[in-house]
């Protein structure tokens, strides 16, 4: 059978009416102190040290002066001519004598002109070409094989640029390709001594520039 709590000391149904007591107790407290507590603002406060004034002066604003500019450079001293320099000066006689006799002036040089030819124009293609009378095999009959070629074995093709005239002779050959060993020459010599059927354009002989390949081999 349980045993129930004695009202009287059950202190937890006291807890509330108590906490209520304390506050009111507790706001009624501070209420009283705060109004018979003493007023600390009216007092006057005294410093026993004395105070010292301090004099404030007034700073003037310093402005910046401009600096002067700087001398102008002395002027250099020119030596003015003296009479004695004068003196030595002699002045020609202006005077013009009407009888002497006065020569008439050389007559212009001429003006020596060079006259520069300009190179003649070659075609590089044509109706017809030029070619050599006798064919390739005329330049080949007037090579000359060169003694150091056929010492050294060479052989091979150089091709020659001739330029060809409207009468069919080569003013001019140049090697595009050589094989050295003087067989170049020699087939610039060939070329140069073959007559050929000129070119022709439009049925007219014109000059004409033409490759030709010259063999050399050795039997």
């Amino acid at each position: 059978m349980l045993r129930m709590k004695n009202p009287i000391a059950d202190m937890r149904s006291k807890y509330k009416r108590t906490f209520e007591m304390a506050v009111i107790i507790a706001l009624a407290f501070m209420i009283v102190a705060f109004k018979f507590w003493p007023d600390m603002t009216a007092q006057e406060v005294e410093f026993d040290a004395p105070q010292e004034l301090f004099n404030v002066e007034d700073i003037q604003q310093t402005k910046q002066e401009n600096r002067p500019p700087p001398p102008p450079k002395p002027p250099i001293p020119i030596e003015a001519p003296s009479d004695n320099v004068l003196d030595d000066i002699e002045i020609a006689d202006t005077e013009i004598d009407e009888q002497a006799v006065v020569e008439a002036p050389p007559p212009p040089k001429e003006e020596t002109r060079t006259i520069v030819e300009e190179e003649p124009q070659y075609f590089v293609a044509v109706e017809e070409m030029p070619e050599p009378i006798g064919g390739i095999g005329a330049i080949q009959s007037k090579i000359v094989y060169p003694e150091i070629a056929k010492r050294a074995g060479v052989e091979g093709k150089v091709f020659i640029k001739a330029f060809v005239n409207e009468s069919g002779e080569v003013t001019k050959a140049e090697v595009v390709k050589g094989i050295g060993a003087g067989c170049d020459e020699a087939a610039m010599e060939a070329v140069k001594q073959t007559k050929f059927k000129p070119g022709k354009q439009r049925g007219k002989p014109v000059k004409v520039q033409v490759a030709i390949p010259v063999v050399f081999r050795l039997q």
